[in-house]
């Protein structure tokens, strides 16, 4: 009888390690969720910075085109034009 007690209180002793550990597990997971999407979070800022430089990158080599050429006015406008219109199709889209 006092075999079975033992394995009876070894059993009681090994689920509640058991269970601690899963405790444990349980928050480790929940930091590691946090920290996921704190990278997330940096990633998603970084990759909006990126576009935003690429924007201004393309925006300054058309400045530097447009300085170098010896187009009328009008057409300087009209190239003007066109790129704002491109970029409000941009932004409509970004909305989206």
């Amino acid at each position: 009888m006092s075999s079975v007690a033992e394995q009876l209180n070894s059993v009681l002793h090994k689920t509640a390690r058991l269970i601690e550990l899963c405790n444990a597990l349980q928050e480790e997971n929940e930091l590691l969720k946090q920290e996921n999407e704190a990278v997330k979070l940096s990633l998603n800022a970084s990759k909006a910075k990126i576009s935003d430089l690429d924007e201004k990158m393309r925006v300054l080599k058309l400045a530097k085109s447009i300085e170098g050429t010896s187009e009328k006015t009008l057409d300087i406008k009209q190239k003007i034009n066109d790129f704002v219109r491109e970029i409000d199709k941009c932004v409509v889209l970004l909305k989206k």
